[in-house]
């Protein structure tokens, strides 16, 4: 005796919750909540705050909430950087600005790169380093000015060694510490695997201290602005800084508002292309980017 069923029809599915064979299979497309809500550009997002902040500051100063003996209202900035662009002053301050930050940068880059690898990379180094170091940066870098000025006097000299003395110290710790920072795990296996010591300093050591290194290279350039302010205070002649003192003499606030605006961009165009080598030299490490 056999008992015979129906089979089912397309339109019914089985108990596994399918359509039956033959049946069409009604996919639906998941989409993450996130992008299912409409999203304002990031671009957009960016720039509201400083444009809500500048919109404020022209109402105050239209308003004659804030008075111009105090602050310069934001159109009167707007044209009196359109002088300074057109008669030249200011590109060849910028000029002048970037000269001493680079040579400033450069030597602090070899002198904190390689104060500490001969820290990190070797326990002697760490002794006879590591100590001199770590008092001398608890000294106030203004403070050494007039050192400074006695030594090398009052020409480029003591300018270009105040950048350096900023710029040295952060990135000396933040590379000293991606060094020692590198998992143990990962030298055990290069050990293992057969690389010699150069071997491993250049293949683990290295690659495992380099996103301490461009994060310290990052909070040497803001250094390197903001020592740059102090050093062209120091009996200049020409820069961005030999502005700001003429237009203090002048009580001129729309030239030094300039002033700072130019310090503050260039200081973002530096940060734009250190990350930009993150991006690029650090694509092997996946990081969490924010939701």
């Amino acid at each position: 005796m056999s008992i015979s069923h129906a089979p089912p029809s397309a339109a019914e599915p089985d108990i596994s919750g399918m359509p039956a064979a033959g049946g069409p299979l009604a996919l639906e497309p998941l989409v993450p909540a996130s992008s299912r809500r409409t999203r304002v550009p990031r671009w957009l997002r960016r720039t509201t705050g400083p444009a809500v902040l500048l919109l404020l500051w022209q109402v105050l100063s239209a308003t004659g909430l804030l008075t111009s003996d105090a602050l310069a209202s934001p159109g009167r900035i707007a044209r009196v950087a359109s002088d300074l662009i057109a008669d030249g002053s200011l590109a060849s301050a910028m000029g002048t600005s970037l000269q001493r930050v680079a040579a400033g940068l450069l030597l602090g880059i070899l002198v904190g790169t390689g104060l500490a690898l001969i820290s990190g990379l070797f326990r002697i180094g760490e002794d006879l380093v590591d100590a001199p170091v770590q008092m001398l940066r608890t000294v106030p870098f203004v403070g050494l000015i007039p050192l400074f000025i006695i030594w090398f006097g009052i020409g480029e000299a003591p300018k270009v060694a105040i950048i350096t003395l900023g710029v040295t110290f952060p990135l000396y710790l933040n590379v000293y510490a991606g060094i020692r920072g590198v998992d143990a795990h990962l030298i055990e296996a290069g050990e293992s695997s057969g690389l010699s010591r150069w071997g491993l300093v250049r293949h683990v050591v290295l690659p495992g201290a380099l996103p301490g290194a461009l994060t310290g290279l990052r909070y040497s350039l803001g250094i390197a602005w903001l020592a740059l302010v102090f050093a062209e205070q120091v009996n200049a002649d020409s820069g961005i800084g030999f502005l700001m003192v003429q237009a203090r003499d002048f009580l001129r606030t729309d030239v030094i508002v300039v002033c700072l605006i130019v310090y503050a961009l260039l200081g973002l165009l530096a940060d734009f292309v250190v990350r930009s080598l993150e991006r690029l030299l650090l694509q092997w490490r996946p990081t969490f980017t924010g939701r």
